[in-house]
């Protein structure tokens, strides 16, 4: 988790509570859609900063995010996957960011605190060693193989709802995951990173 960030607010994903309150919100109830933007904040936020790198941009980009949900929910089809339509407005959203950074070049401070993988309190130095492993490795991965694996891994999204928020297929999103677990496989040990998901091998898409 990122330094300073608050414990994550209890979530109601996939619950009846999250569609009564995504339908009170297209009904025009505010209250009710920042009960749902609370629930994701904290998720969207640890995801915005895995690719930003940078906290101050993350957060930026999470109320961003937010309040361009605000103004579409009404365009949310019910009973559809209102988390991978969100974190699509949040990809878009980092997508415009890196274009316009490309229009405007500039070098922004690196947090070597990115991508804290652990849970819990480090207790050895050793713990440490490896979590710092973990997060070079992961802050040098492509964005695009870092994006669809921070979906995967701690999001837990399946590969059908990575490719809905890339707008890939799905064939696509496991091929990004694979190649991303490949490139940490060489650098990291394979107790600090397990490769356990033998479903993501398969070809590369056309």
């Amino acid at each position: 988790m990122p330094p300073d960030l608050d414990p994550p607010r209890p979530s109601p994903t996939g619950t009846g509570a999250e569609s009564e309150w995504i339908a009170a919100a297209q009904a025009g109830d505010r209250s009710a859609f920042a009960r749902v933007a609370e629930a994701y904040y904290d998720r969207l936020f640890r995801w915005l900063y895995h690719l930003t790198r940078d906290r101050h941009r993350a957060e930026d980009l999470t109320q961003e995010t937010l309040l361009k949900a605000l103004a579409a929910v009404k365009s949310f089809r019910p009973g559809s996957n209102f988390r991978a339509w969100l974190f699509r407005i949040g990809h878009n959203n980092f997508v415009n960011l890196k274009r316009a950074e490309r229009k405007s070049p500039h070098q922004p401070a690196d947090d070597h605190q990115a991508a804290d993988t652990a849970a819990g309190p480090l207790t050895t130095a050793a713990d440490r060693e490896a979590l710092e492993k973990v997060a070079k490795a992961i802050r040098e991965l492509p964005t695009d193989f870092r994006t669809a694996l921070m979906l995967r891994a701690e999001e837990g999204m399946s590969f059908r709802e990575v490719a809905a928020v890339l707008k890939i297929t799905e064939e696509t999103a496991r091929w990004r995951v694979f190649k991303a677990r490949q490139k940490l496989a060489k650098v990291l040990s394979p107790d600090v990173f397990p490769d356990s998901d033998a479903s993501d091998s398969g070809e590369r898409p056309a």
